[in-house]
């Protein structure tokens, strides 16, 4: 059966498969998928993204994963069934159209079943520049005007975010392990005011 599912007639949904898979583990053990920022449309209520099962609480990861699952479960079926009835599966592309329509049917009841038994899930997904003006910990290296060192920083929702920082003033230097209030950022590159300053020491 692993031999005949790597066969071009079936390698779509493999494929498919294997990202299902990999979406699952990355969201398993938490590597910060949950920081990208996927917005749907959140201004659309209702329609199209509520029968597809998006218009709810069910966070898109989740949704594209069982999508991925629907969408291989139902490619098997279909050159399974193929091979029945005819002696061959169908060809790949005739195959994955069919697959297509009847994954996204039997996700759409997957989708709204999963929302109504994860009530509580609840989403954190923060601009950029939400960072500003909270503190944060330079982790590696020394901090310089011209030579970013990496800093962990916690949002408002207690995720940790690891960013590069340098100081505000071309005069100071933020070792490893002293804080530091970020005032500022251009692109990826946030800058900021270390703690020991006097002027932040009622802050």
């Amino acid at each position: 059966m692993f031999a005949q599912f790597l066969t071009p007639a079936y390698l779509p949904f493999a494929i498919a498969f294997v990202v299902m898979i990999g979406i699952g583990l990355i969201e398993a053990i938490g590597l910060g998928l949950g920081h990208v920022d996927a917005d749907i449309g959140a201004d659309v209520q209702g329609g199209v993204l509520d029968w597809l099962g998006l218009g709810g609480e069910l966070p898109i990861l989740i949704w594209l994963t069982s999508l991925l699952g629907c969408f291989t479960l139902a490619g098997l079926v279909i050159q399974q069934g193929a091979s029945g009835v005819t002696g061959a599966p169908l060809a790949w592309p005739l195959a994955c159209g069919g697959a297509a329509v009847a994954g996204v049917l039997m996700n759409t009841l997957a989708a709204n079943g999963l929302a109504r038994i994860m009530p509580g899930f609840e989403t954190t997904v923060i601009s950029t520049d939400d960072l500003l003006r909270r503190r944060g910990t330079v982790t590696e290296g020394v901090a310089r005007r011209g030579m970013p060192a990496r800093a962990k920083v916690v949002d408002g929702h207690g995720q940790a975010h690891f960013i590069l920082v340098e100081p505000h003033d071309d005069a100071d230097a933020i070792a490893a392990g002293e804080s530091i209030l970020l005032v500022r950022r251009e692109r990826a590159l946030f800058f900021g005011v270390p703690d020991t300053k006097s002027l932040l020491r009622s802050i």
